[in-house]
């Protein structure tokens, strides 16, 4: 008698190690082979010695990561926000300036403080109509 049910899934281990590299979602790779999380979830405890989909995504991501930051690597020969963005996140590297001389910014501040206090001399009839 033929067997009755739903047919096997069929999950390329090779195309689900991609995906997972690719940082693809669990609702991704559902999608992709056209599955239930359940069903995949059921297969990597299958393919992979018990473990689930979350352990698996994490030890298989890595690969996608490791290719990421090596075209980021790359990029930053070319791209200066790139280089810029790297040397704040690998080297600390800051955009703000420190400034730890004050004096000639208050002496600036306090001769234009001056020039707006200055009283205006009494004007004349004379000078407004030289204006």
């Amino acid at each position: 008698m033929a067997k009755m049910g739903r047919p096997k899934a069929i999950i390329n281990k090779e195309e689900f190690e991609k995906l997972c590299a690719l940082q693809c979602t669990l609702a991704e790779i559902c999608d992709w082979f056209n599955v239930q999380d359940d069903t995949l979830n059921s297969w990597c405890k299958e393919n992979y010695d018990g473990k689930t989909f979350s352990e698996i995504f994490k030890v298989k991501r890595g690969k996608g990561l490791v290719s990421l930051r090596r075209n980021q690597w790359k990029l930053a020969e070319k791209n200066a926000a790139m280089a810029i963005f790297l040397g704040k996140n690998y080297l600390g590297q800051k955009d703000n300036v420190e400034v730890t001389d004050n004096t000639a910014i208050n002496k600036n501040i306090q001769c234009i403080a001056d020039l707006i206090n200055k009283p205006k001399p009494n004007r004349t009839e004379e000078d407004l109509a030289g204006e």
